[in-house]
C-alpha cells in the first residue's frame, strides 16, 4: 500500500504522468490524439490543464482518472500505477451529472453505493457532512431540478469529497455556470479543497479560461494542438488572495498566453 498522504512532506509528487500517448484509430487510420505528455501534481498542488480547443485536455484528464486507457505510457498516483477508476481519485464533471430522481444527499451517497465497508447510516453520515462542507445543509432533500447551477455543481463536489480522495480532478467545473456564480464558487472551492480538513492532496483541473486558472492554479500546463503534447509550463507564482485587478496578474495571464499562441 503506498504511504498514507498525511505523512508525506510538502513537494511530494502525488500524480505522475509519464510520456502517455493516444492513438485511436478510424477506418484503420491512426488519429493521434495526445504524443509524449508527462505533467506532475505535488502535495497541496492545484494544477490546471489548458490548450486549444478539442486538443485533447479532458481526455487527459480521464487518463489521469483511469476511465479511459492510453495507447502509451504511464499514470501514477503515490507511485501506484493506474489502470482503472480507483477509490482515491474523484471527479467533478462540466455538466454536474446529477441523478435527477435522487435528492441532494441521495445523489451524493450514491458515490459510496460501492463501498461494503461502511454502513448505511455511515454512508448518510459521510454525505451529510460533505453537503455541510459544500454550504448545502438545509438542501439535503431538495431535487436537482430545484437546485441552481452553482448548487448542483455544490453537489458534484459533495459528491466528490464524500469518496475522501487523494486527487480531485475537475473537467471545465465553472464552464456551466454565470459569471457571478463562477467567481464566487472559485473561491470557496479553492479554500475547500486545498485544506487539512480534507482528504484531497492534490487537485489537476481542465480550463480554457486563463484568468480562472492564474486565479487558483500553482502551476499551468499547456498542451499543443493535436496530436498534443506539453508546450509548456507556467508555475504561477502569486500570493493568495489574488488580485485579479493587479498589474501583476495579468503578467500571469499574458504568460500562459504566449504558450497558447
Amino acid at each position: 500500500m503506498p504511504e498514507s498522504s498525511a505523512q508525506l512532506a510538502p513537494g511530494t509528487r502525488i500524480v505522475g504522468v509519464d510520456g502517455v500517448r493516444l492513438v485511436y484509430y478510424k477506418d484503420k487510420e491512426p488519429l493521434p490524439v495526445l504524443e509524449d505528455v508527462s505533467l506532475t501534481a505535488s502535495t497541496n498542488e492545484f494544477v490546471a490543464i489548458t490548450g486549444p480547443s478539442g486538443c485533447g485536455k479532458s481526455t487527459l484528464l480521464r487518463i489521469i482518472g483511469g476511465l479511459t486507457k492510453a495507447t502509451a505510457g504511464t499514470v501514477q498516483v503515490l507511485d501506484s500505477d493506474v489502470t482503472g477508476p480507483r477509490g482515491d481519485i474523484t471527479m467533478v464533471f462540466q455538466n454536474f451529472v446529477l441523478l435527477p430522481w435522487r435528492t441532494s444527499l441521495e445523489n451524493v451517497m450514491f458515490a459510496l453505493s460501492s463501498r461494503k465497508d461502511l454502513t448505511f447510516d455511515q454512508k448518510r453520515e459521510k454525505a451529510l457532512k460533505a453537503l455541510e462542507e459544500t454550504g448545502l445543509m438545509g438542501f439535503e432533500n431538495v431535487y436537482p431540478g430545484e437546485l441552481s447551477g452553482g448548487m448542483k455543481q455544490r453537489v458534484g463536489v459533495a459528491r466528490a469529497l464524500a469518496t475522501d480522495p487523494e486527487v480531485m480532478l475537475m473537467d471545465e467545473p465553472f464552464s456551466s455556470l454565470d459569471d457571478l456564480t463562477a467567481e464566487r464558487l472559485r473561491k470557496e472551492i479553492y479554500e475547500l479543497l486545498i485544506n487539512p480538513s480534507t482528504s484531497v492532496k492534490t487537485v489537476i483541473m481542465v480550463s480554457h479560461n486563463v484568468e480562472e486558472i492564474v486565479e487558483l492554479a500553482d502551476k499551468a500546463v499547456v498542451l499543443s494542438q493535436r496530436p498534443a503534447h506539453v508546450a509548456g509550463e507556467v508555475k504561477i507564482d502569486l500570493p493568495r488572495p489574488r488580485n485579479k485587478k493587479s498589474p501583476e496578474f495579468f503578467a500571469w495571464v499574458d504568460k500562459v498566453y504566449a504558450l497558447l499562441s
